[in-house]
């Protein structure tokens, strides 16, 4: 039986990859600080199918026992402060997490474990301020927030130790990616709960947005730059990848993305279509949520990851986005609220 560790276990990616590598057959291992783990989160269903070693990727004696116990065939890093727009103030946690958290795995796979297979997620925020339409493994970084910044050196670093110590890591750099799991502090899943507020007539939500007031207020939701466009897909989709990575002969970088382009204004059309709604009515744009330097038009070229390893996504952006408003609809059942 394949063993395999996951950082980040407790989020969206890490959740959706360990169920796949369970199907597999593989003894899943996840690492988790134990505040994240004892609190509800995406992967607390997986509880009794998985060993969780604790551990902060900022310690390196805490990465290097969790190996050591672990020993594992394949590590799939996917442990971040995973909030670009969040990383404007918390820019030393970000590089401290994202981009120190890896080397010092990296050091660890290095002395306790060198014939493990690993994968490092990268992202898609490296290409900052694009300076081509569609972005593949050759296009230049451009980084426009430390979040991204912190990805970039890891990135590099990943190359540096792949070939400076023979170690066997694969890049995946992931294009925007969603699904019913997402935290609510992500836009995506702030369109998705206020089509489901419409829905259900519910004017002031209970759950608030990063400026302490109701993600939906007096009927409307707040959201920033409406003409942001990315190349949204399915995490379920996308871990397929990460797993494909690994099974390869050699380790490499890889673009991974639909290759189709929506904005904003697009997700929230979707979004209150999928409950009868006219998200015109219901959606307003405040200045005080654009981030500081917007990354701008983001598109994915994933002819190398679908020539090389017969990847295809398999939920389009539609049904993602469906997905994602009955699946809030469904948790607001639960909660009692006052409705209009």
């Amino acid at each position: 039986m394949k063993k395999a560790l996951i950082t980040g276990i407790t989020g969206q990616d890490g959740s959706f990859l360990a169920e796949l590598l369970l199907e597999k057959g593989y003894q899943v291992f996840g690492f988790a600080r134990r505040e994240s783990w004892y609190r509800q989160n995406c992967a607390s269903h997986l509880n009794q199918r998985i060993e969780v070693l604790f551990g902060d990727m900022s310690e390196g004696v805490d990465i290097a026992s969790a190996i050591q116990d672990a020993k594992p065939d394949e590590i799939y890093n996917l442990a971040s402060q995973s909030r670009p727009g969040e990383s404007w103030v918390r820019s030393a946690e970000t590089l401290l997490v994202n981009g120190l958290g890896t080397i010092r795995l990296f050091e660890a796979i290095r002395h306790h474990c060198p014939d493990s297979r690993v994968y490092h997620a990268s992202s898609s925020e490296m290409f900052g301020q694009a300076t081509s339409a569609t972005q593949n493994e050759q296009t230049p970084f451009n980084p426009v927030n430390p979040y991204a910044a912190a990805k970039v050196y890891a990135h590099q670093m990943t190359k540096i130790y792949r070939e400076s110590y023979g170690l066997f890591i694969a890049s995946g750099i992931l294009f925007n990616h969603e699904s019913e799991r997402r935290p609510l502090h992500f836009v995506t899943q702030k369109i998705a709960y206020g089509a489901a507020c419409a829905a259900l007539q519910i004017t002031d939500s209970p759950d608030l947005n990063e400026m302490g007031r109701p993600i939906v207020e007096n009927g409307r939701l707040a959201l920033g730059n409406l003409n942001i466009a990315r190349d949204w897909g399915y995490a379920g989709d996308f871990v397929r990848s990460m797993w494909m990575m690994l099974q390869a002969d050699t380790p490499d970088d890889y673009v991974v993305g639909t290759g189709k382009i929506h904005t904003l204004k697009d997700l929230c059309d979707f979004a209150y279509q999928s409950v009868d709604k006219d998200w015109r009515e219901s959606v307003v744009s405040d200045a005080a949520l654009v981030r500081p330097l917007e990354s701008g038009q983001t598109l994915a070229d994933p002819t190398k990851v679908r020539l090389k390893l017969g990847w295809e996504p398999a939920i389009c952006f539609e049904e993602m986005v469906e997905k994602m408003v009955h699946a809030q609809i469904q948790r607001l059942k639960t909660i009692p609220i006052k409705t209009c």
